[in-house]
Formats: C-alpha cells, sequence, structure tokens
C-alpha cells in the first residue's frame, strides 16, 4: 500500500489541528504515544478478543474498524512528527488477536524509549499485523481511513 497519501492527509488534518489550538510551541509526541495507547486499548475492547470470561460478541465489523483508524491517524501523526515515513515490510500473520495486541503494546513502550526509524517501522508493522488478524483489507482501511479524517476535520471546526 501506498502511505503517502495517508500522511499528507494526516498533515493536513494535524496542521489544521495545530492552528486551531495554538499548539506551534508545544511537543505533543508523549500525548500522542498516550492516546495511541488508550486507542489501543479501546480497540481492543471492542474486538473482545481477551474476554475469556465473557460470551459477548465482538462489536460489529465497522465499529471495530474505526477504532483500528484512530490509531491509525496517531501512528501516521508520531511519524510526520519525527520525520519517518514507513516503508513497507513483511508484516507477522502467525499470531491470534490476543497475541498482536500485546505485541502492539510491546511496540508502541519500545517506540516512547527510542524514539527512532527503527521502532517506528517496528512499531507501523505491529500495528498492520493487528489488522491483518482483525481482517481489514487495503481498501477498507482507506476508505475507513477518509471518512474518520473528515469526521475529525469537522469535529475540530465544532470545538470538540
Amino acid at each position: 500500500m501506498n502511505w503517502e497519501s495517508f500522511y499528507h492527509m494526516q498533515q493536513k488534518l494535524d496542521a489544521h489541528i495545530i492552528h486551531t489550538h495554538d499548539l506551534q510551541e508545544m511537543n505533543v509526541v508523549d500525548n500522542k504515544i498516550l492516546a495511541l495507547l488508550v486507542e489501543i486499548g479501546e480497540l481492543a475492547n471492542e474486538t473482545r478478543c481477551f474476554k475469556f470470561w465473557s460470551k459477548k460478541p465482538a462489536s460489529p465489523k465497522e465499529v471495530v474498524l474505526e477504532e483500528y483508524v484512530d490509531g491509525l491517524h496517531f501512528i501516521l501523526s508520531l511519524g510526520l512528527d519525527l520525520g519517518f515515513r514507513y516503508q513497507t515490510s513483511a508484516l507477522n500473520e502467525k499470531m491470534n488477536q490476543t497475541e498482536a495486541f500485546l505485541a502492539i503494546f510491546t511496540a508502541i513502550e519500545s517506540f516512547k524509549r527510542e524514539k527512532n526509524e527503527t521502532s517506528y517501522f517496528e512499531l507501523f508493522a505491529a500495528f498492520l499485523s493487528l489488522g491483518k488478524t482483525l481482517g481489514f483489507q487495503a481498501g477498507e482501511l482507506q476508505k475507513a481511513y477518509i471518512q474518520k479524517n473528515e469526521v475529525n476535520f469537522e469535529r475540530q471546526d465544532q470545538g470538540y
């Protein structure tokens, strides 16, 4: 997948947020890392993959996809902040959902400590591997990202 169009859309949204909230002098990288952790937790909650004690099914796929795309927004934004652009790499497709969630949390923690290109690529790859375990295809990911990006612009304009 060509990620450049995603970075371009994210860059426009980030610029809008920076301007709207007067954040030109503020470093928000750690805030975005925390936000990413929260979004991944919300995503896990919607999949319910770890809730062995419950018979309630996962949320509908479109709800899970929207939560997943929320995480993608923060990953792209972190790459923009630090000057990294993901290049496609091999994904680990032999994990179940719980393992994939644990792997992404580990990758976020590693990125928080190192904040270098290697840890960013590993974070992005872990995120995409998680998406594979959730059954997302490139086309639906792109469509969902564009839709959520528009919603995020609208929210900013409405004082979110």
